[in-house]
């Protein structure tokens, strides 16, 4: 069965929104090679309406020979979960509207590589909430962001986690992977 795996970028005071101000000075080889091997254990991605907005603004204008990671994420299926949009025109989208829970499960049990799902903050706390995302992997920077949207913003989900993997980057940066702890181990 294919797994659900959010990775996200997250400040130290637990910011995830606009990493693009905050996230690049601590980006590096070892960082590069650890999104790298996240993508190639994928074949589609989640994501919620405001990582597809801006990732459909962004991707299908870069091209593979200045942004190597252009053709895998163009060509990738991407599976985009909303109640607000009424159609997604990138290459390869789908849009799921109703029972996102139900449907990601239809999708876990298809054959493939592994659904990645990248920010998207709301839909990962659904999957939590939902019981349906499989790892949480965290790029903890070191740096405090001060504002902005928050991973556990509202705390409306209490899920026991349990820590599966961890490195630390030379930048300072954690790596840690997480996941769903079975009843009793929290």
């Amino acid at each position: 069965m294919r797994k659900v795996i959010a990775s996200l970028f997250v400040s130290l005071d637990g910011v995830t929104e606009k990493p693009e101000s905050w996230h690049f000075p601590y980006f590096n080889d070892e960082m590069g090679a650890a999104i790298g091997q996240a993508m190639s254990s994928a074949d589609a991605f989640l994501l919620g309406r405001r990582t597809y907005e801006e990732w459909s603004a962004y991707w299908p204008a870069q091209s593979p020979e200045e942004n190597p990671m252009a053709a895998a994420v163009n060509g990738m299926p991407k599976y985009v979960a909303s109640t607000t949009l009424n159609e997604v025109t990138w290459q390869n989208s789908t849009l799921l509207e109703d029972d996102v829970a139900g449907e990601v499960k239809r999708l876990k049990r298809q054959p493939g590589k592994d659904i990645v799902v990248s920010g998207s903050a709301t839909l990962v706390r659904s999957l939590l909430r939902e019981g349906v995302l499989d790892e949480l992997r965290l790029m903890i920077h070191p740096v405090v962001v001060g504002s902005g949207g928050r991973l556990f913003e509202d705390a409306d989900v209490q899920a026991p986690l349990e820590l599966v993997g961890s490195e630390t980057f030379s930048t300072g940066v954690l790596n840690l992977t997480y996941r769903p702890a079975k009843s009793g181990s929290a």
